[in-house]
C-alpha cells in the first residue's frame, strides 16, 4: 500500500483505494493505523489541549476498554450534548429551562456575579462563599476576533438588573485586553441601575479564573472595590 508524501507527521493520508490512514514518526519506522482508528485519533485532536501524541494515546486506551465502557462514554456524550443547555435566566449550563442556582431560594437574589464562561461558576462554586446568583456573558467582547456586544448575553443582564433592583453586581472576569474591556463596557451600563464591583484578582494579567485556587478566588470575591 503507497502513502502520499505528507510534510506533517500528524497528517489524515489516503492510499490510492482512497481509504484515510493516521501516519505518526516513530523511531525507526512509521506507524500506520486504518480508517476507524485514524478518525478516532483525529476526532480526539479537535479537543482543547489534545495534541496529536495525547490523542493516539487516548485513542489506544480506549480500544483497550471493555465494549460496555466505551459504548457507555459515547452515551454520556451524546446525552449530555442533547440534554444540556443554557439557563433562561442567568445562560449558565443547565439541564433544565432555569439551573439549579437560579431556582435555589438560599441564594441572594440581590447579587449577581457576571463572569465570562460556566467554567467560571464552576471555579468560583467550589469557594463555597458566594452566596449570590450569577450572569453568563458567553464570551468576551473581542474586534479583532469579530465578537461585539451584541454576540453576549448583554443585554439581557441590564434588563435583569434594571427589573429586578438588584443592589450589587460582581463583575469577575479574567484580567485581559478583552476582559478588561468587556468589565468596563458592561460596567458603565449597569451604573445607573445598581452598584457594580469588580473583584480583586491575584492573577496575572491574562491569567483564567477557573485555573485560580480556590483561596485566591474567596480573597479575591472578598476584597472587590468598586468599579470606577
Amino acid at each position: 500500500m503507497q502513502l502520499l508524501s505528507s510534510p506533517n507527521p500528524a497528517t489524515i493520508l489516503y492510499d490510492r483505494k482512497s481509504i484515510p490512514l493516521l501516519r505518526l514518526a516513530a523511531p525507526g519506522g512509521t506507524l500506520v493505523y486504518t480508517r476507524p482508528l485514524a478518525r478516532l485519533i483525529e476526532q480526539l485532536q479537535r479537543l482543547p489541549g489534545v495534541g496529536p501524541k495525547s490523542a493516539q494515546r487516548l485513542a489506544l486506551h480506549i480500544l483497550k476498554r471493555p465494549e460496555e465502557e466505551v459504548k457507555a462514554l459515547a452515551q454520556a456524550l451524546l446525552e449530555a450534548k442533547q440534554q444540556v443547555g443554557l439557563c433562561s435566566v442567568c445562560f449558565h449550563l443547565s439541564a433544565e429551562p432555569v439551573c439549579d442556582i437560579c431556582k435555589n431560594p438560599s441564594r441572594d437574589p440581590q447579587l449577581i456575579c457576571v463572569v465570562a464562561d460556566s467554567r467560571d461558576v464552576i471555579a468560583l462554586e467550589k469557594t463555597r462563599e458566594y452566596k449570590g446568583k450569577y450572569h453568563v456573558l458567553g464570551g468576551l467582547i473581542s474586534p479583532m476576533e469579530g465578537i461585539g456586544p451584541d454576540h453576549l448575553h448583554i443585554s439581557p443582564l441590564v434588563k435583569r438588573v434594571a427589573q429586578q433592583g438588584v443592589e450589587e453586581v460582581i463583575m469577575a472576569i479574567s484580567p485581559s485586553v478583552e476582559g478588561d474591556t468587556t468589565t468596563l463596557y458592561v460596567g458603565q451600563l449597569l451604573k445607573p441601575f445598581t452598584k457594580v464591583t469588580r473583584i480583586a484578582f491575584g492573577l496575572p494579567m491574562g491569567g483564567d479564573l477557573e485555573y485560580a485556587d480556590e483561596v485566591t478566588l474567596a480573597r479575591a470575591l472578598e476584597g472587590r472595590r468598586e468599579l470606577e
